[in-house]
């Protein structure tokens, strides 16, 4: 009989995936089956500013000038994140590492426990991940989603639940949207090499039904920790 999901040891799980990928949908879902925390920088970062500790307070500073965290500090805030009992069995990691010398300073701080990562590379094509995000619309009234290529509403622009004119959110326009794709190229699709070369790398085809999408991931988790 198989082990319950939420008892086996997970190990480091890493996310990679291109902006609108469905990087925080698959997270969940694992969350949801194997009982371990997914943890991202932005929310840890949160987290350190609202208590107030000397790493939030650097933090702070540097985010509300309008600069980048660096990497010294990030690594401060994610080593004491992992080291909590939540992370016993395993964790998920979204978005982090987004470069090269952060996921070699993941690996040095993995080999004191003799765990390597597995990482999962959510991968669809740039015309798919541009009409994902272009085409997004939200209403303003009730929150609902819709997208104009994949599930458009009855009406052009109008939301199907109140009759609210759906809006178009500053960041996905064409323009921003085409620069964060540049920015996630350029940036962290290395990683890709770098984890392809040390064997640790599982591409998931992220332009399937999302639920083939998480059976997918399931089994490379599952695979990983058998």
């Amino acid at each position: 009989m198989a082990a319950d999901p939420k008892t086996r040891d997970i190990g480091p799980v890493i996310l990679l995936g291109a902006p609108g990928a469905g990087k925080g949908t698959q997270a969940k879902q694992m969350v949801e089956r194997y009982g371990i925390p997914q943890i991202s920088t932005g929310d840890i970062l949160r987290d350190h500013v609202a208590r107030g500790t000397e790493l939030g307070k650097q933090a702070k500073a540097i985010m509300e000038s309008g600069g980048l965290v660096p990497d010294q500090l990030l690594f401060g805030v994610v080593e004491e994140r992992l080291s909590r009992p939540d992370c016993a069995r395993g964790f998920i990691l979204d978005g982090f590492p987004r470069t090269v010398p952060q996921a070699e300073w993941l690996d040095t701080l993995f080999s004191k426990t003799g765990r390597a990562p597995l990482v999962i590379d959510i991968s669809v094509s740039y015309n798919q991940l541009l009409q994902r995000l272009t085409g997004r619309r939200s209403c303003p009234t009730c929150g609902r989603i819709y997208n104009i290529h994949f599930q458009p509403p009855t009406t052009p622009d109008i939301c199907n639940v109140d009759g609210a004119k759906l809006l178009t959110r500053k960041d996905d326009t064409e323009k921003v949207v085409s620069e964060r794709l540049k920015n996630y190229e350029r940036d962290t699709l290395p990683l890709t090499d770098y984890y392809g070369g040390k064997k640790r790398l599982k591409v998931v085809k992220g332009d399937q039904a999302a639920e083939q999408v998480t059976a997918d991931a399931f089994a490379a988790v599952d695979g990983a920790a058998d």
